[in-house]
């Protein structure tokens, strides 16, 4: 069992810390974990709309305004589903030590990309490599 880091509210991980030191790696637990849970109640919100709107609407306009906003909702919720998989999959390499480091390269990803993008696999230089592999082989 691992022992609770406390992370103080106005607390921002520095370059000139210790990389992925306990009280970082505590930072992005919490931002995660918070981000995830922020998530699932919107997901929550979502199912008792769609489940409240399923009535019967006379007006084939109001009909087709109401079936786009509910696909919308759907494909937002399909794109909140994957983000909680990437969340849970940052969450994992935290507990296995292998957070913040690019699984190309294995080199530190900068503080500020994870604190923008906490689910971030890659630093900024190979991700940008990999997209322009990416556009390569598309315009094939």
């Amino acid at each position: 069992m691992k022992s609770e880091v406390l992370v103080p509210n106005d607390y921002f991980p520095l370059d000139d810390e210790p990389f992925m030191n306990e009280i970082q790696v505590e930072y992005f637990r919490q931002k995660l974990i918070s981000w995830k849970n922020e998530l699932v109640s919107d997901s929550k919100d979502t199912i008792e709309s769609l489940q409240d709107s399923t009535r019967a609407i006379p007006d084939i306009s109001d009909r087709a305004s109401e079936e786009t906003d509910r696909a919308l909702e759907l494909r937002t919720r399909d794109r909140q589903r994957k983000l909680v998989a990437k969340i849970d999959s940052a969450l994992r390499r935290i507990e296995d030590g292998e957070f913040g480091y690019c699984e190309e390269t294995g080199d530190p990803i900068s503080l500020r990309r994870l604190d923008a993008r906490p689910i971030a696999t890659m630093s900024l230089e190979a991700q940008e490599r990999h997209e322009r592999r990416e556009k390569v082989h598309r315009e094939d």
